[in-house]
């Protein structure tokens, strides 16, 4: 299933990953392991956020997406379903 991540991260962990140069290597880590279509890195409500979608293939995938960047980054994460455009158009073509 497509799902957007959002890591919100905190930011005295990530100033200090930013300081020992682990934050790329984090972000590369977490990258290499969603392997996702699209991602995007913002300032969001005043914090660093990372934005990926990517295919979750099973929900007990979660911990060990989510563990690293709570331990590391001091991030809140969301994780919602996202559709694309084909998406959408197959669901509305079911209602009725």
């Amino acid at each position: 299933m497509r799902m957007l991540l959002m890591a919100q991260m905190d930011t005295e962990k990530a100033s200090g990953a930013i300081e020992s140069g682990s934050l790329p290597e984090i972000m590369q880590a977490t990258m290499d392991r969603l392997k996702p279509e699209a991602a995007y890195f913002v300032a969001l409500q005043g914090k660093r956020t990372a934005l990926m979608f990517f295919d979750l293939e099973q929900t007990s995938d979660i911990p060990s997406i989510a563990e690293p960047l709570f331990d590391r980054l001091g991030a809140q994460l969301t994780l919602v379903p996202a559709m694309d455009f084909d998406d959408v158009g197959s669901g509305l073509g079911r209602l009725s």
